[in-house]
């Protein structure tokens, strides 16, 4: 595949089988027109070379070709949209060398929170520290063990940057200051998870806030950890049934959360529309049902992504899943050449969809095609 699509690490993975549209089930079907839509908000950024909020692959020539050709048509049809990336794409099956494609869901929570303080309200999201230096992905620096994605200007160089359990612990000082306070410490670790989150205000306005940045440290999931220790099956897991257990476990639930060192840093989004979706890696709003988050140090920001899998709508059903995504986001768990992360959208319903999705999927990447 070209470097328009993947990083160079990618053929020591997964190999790629070429395929035809009429082998995509479903792909007929397909509301391309809605597709097309989230594209142009990646084609907007990869044209204008917009800064990333969380770096991938960078997209080369043929993405850019194609973007630029898209932007001339904003206002695309479903038919019109179709031939389009049948035009201008190709697909390719992502079979990894180890395992399959898999995929899980994302939404942007909503809860209850202050500006300020009180018995009530008690935790904090954290503002970007002054002394936090994010290390470019494969990069790293003097003193900075490799795999850690951050680091600490000291006086006398970079140092490691705290984990969870320190910050908690107030190791940052006044270096970080609270942006908003919530009731509970599961819904801000909910928050780190998913990465933003709107949060109503006491006073009846609507706070957004945006991923800032990290602290570096890997990712552990905390749900993995429970089904592990036998305190759920990860058959009848769900979102709600696990922040349910970190309320109903206060003391458990620390410790838990501290397992996973890996700690968010927040912003206030006020340059968001209600109507907005949360800010992807990519640097813009995302599209519920249409975003997904890839591994960034193997794809490029704007590929279209064919997803054929099962769209769980309870514990015990499902429906099938046959729908073209964009790739707008990332995450610290999204690893893997056939990993993805859907965005629902936000608010309650989209949390209880989102909690459901632990599913295998096919994972077909439409290639650019090679401009003359």
């Amino acid at each position: 595949m070209s470097g328009a699509a993947a990083g160079t690490g990618l053929k020591d993975l997964a190999r790629l089988e070429p395929l035809a549209f009429a082998d995509l089930a479903g792909w007929d079907a397909d509301d391309h027109a809605a597709a097309y839509r989230a594209f142009l908000r990646s084609c907007r950024a990869v044209d204008a070379a917009s800064a990333e909020l969380r770096p991938a692959q960078a997209p080369q020539r043929d993405l850019l070709a194609i973007c630029r050709e898209a932007l001339k048509t904003p206002d695309a049809g479903r038919a019109e949209a179709k031939r389009f990336f049948e035009t201008h794409f190709r697909p390719r099956l992502v079979v990894p060398h180890t395992g399959g494609g898999f995929l899980t869901g994302y939404y942007e929570p909503e809860f209850e929170g202050s500006r300020t303080p009180d018995a009530t309200y008690r935790v904090p999201l954290l503002d970007r520290p002054q002394d936090l230096v994010t290390i470019p992905q494969g990069e790293t620096l003097p003193g900075i063990e490799k795999g850690l994605q951050a680091a600490r200007r000291t006086a006398n160089g970079y140092a490691p940057y705290p984990d969870r359990a320190a910050i908690e612990d107030g190791a940052l000082g006044d270096l970080a200051r609270p942006i908003v306070w919530l009731r509970e410490p599961g819904e801000a670790f909910i928050i780190h998870v998913q990465g933003s989150a709107r949060i109503r205000l006491t006073d009846g306005s609507v706070m957004r806030v945006a991923y800032a940045g990290r602290n570096g440290r890997p990712y552990t999931s905390i749900g993995r950890l429970l089904v592990q220790q036998g305190a759920m099956d990860l058959e009848s897991m769900t979102l709600a049934k696990l922040m349910g257990w970190l309320k109903d476990h206060p003391e458990p639930a620390k410790a838990l959360m501290r397992q996973n060192g890996s700690y968010i840093f927040f912003r206030e989004a006020a340059e968001l529309a209600p109507e907005d979706g949360p800010i992807g890696g990519a640097g813009h709003p995302l599209v519920p049902g249409r975003s997904l988050a890839v591994d960034r140090s193997l794809w490029a920001y704007g590929l279209p992504v064919w997803l054929d899998g099962q769209l769980p709508l309870t514990l015990e059903q499902a429906e099938p899943l046959r729908r073209l995504m964009i790739a707008q986001d990332t995450g610290s768990a999204i690893v893997g050449p056939a990993r993805g992360d859907f965005f629902f959208g936000s608010g309650e319903e989209a949390g209880r969809q989102a909690g459901l999705l632990r599913h295998p999927v096919r994972f077909v990447v439409l290639e650019p095609k090679p401009r003359s």
